[in-house]
């Protein structure tokens, strides 16, 4: 996901926003055309937050893309 985000921004593309749903991180732009676009990747499902019955709970809070650009350096990055 930090490789796409990278990518993203270096092509000037503004993002709508980002969020971190618990299962998943999602980022959201649009495209040349402008269709509503989101990139998003699910965390691995033992990592999925489960409330007392254990079913999924899905959250809405902000993905702090700073973070994941920080916690994953750029390393051999490709323009292709």
């Amino acid at each position: 996901m930090a490789a796409v985000l990278r990518r993203v921004l270096t092509a000037g593309i503004t993002l709508d926003g980002a969020a971190d749903h618990g299962a998943s991180e999602a980022i959201y732009l649009h495209d040349p055309d402008q269709n509503g676009v989101e990139l998003y990747v699910d965390r691995e499902e033992g990592d999925w937050p489960r409330d007392q019955g254990g079913n999924i709970a899905l959250n809405n809070t902000p993905f702090d893309l700073q973070a994941l650009l920080d916690t994953y350096p750029a390393q051999g990055v490709s323009q292709n």
